[in-house]
């Protein structure tokens, strides 16, 4: 997650690319990730082993969801 500076920056370089990164930051483009499910999920390996992901397991979705609902919260 990238910090938000409570001293203003000293050039213009640096205002503007703290700016940047503090508007990625709010639309939610740093931070969390959108699916925690482990990427071995979704690798043949993982698929013929019947790993579960989002797209093919309602109540994997539903556990994914939960989480980045627990981890909004906590923010």
């Amino acid at each position: 997650m990238a910090e938000r500076k409570s001293t203003p920056p000293k050039g213009e370089a640096q205002a503007e690319a703290q700016r940047i990164i503090d508007e990625a930051e709010d639309l939610g483009y740093l931070g969390v990730p959108v699916d925690p499910t482990p990427k071995s999920h979704y690798t043949v390996a993982g698929v013929i082993e019947g790993k579960p992901t989002p797209e093919t397991d309602p109540e994997h979705a539903r556990k994914v969801r939960q989480e980045l609902d627990d981890a909004d919260r906590a923010r």
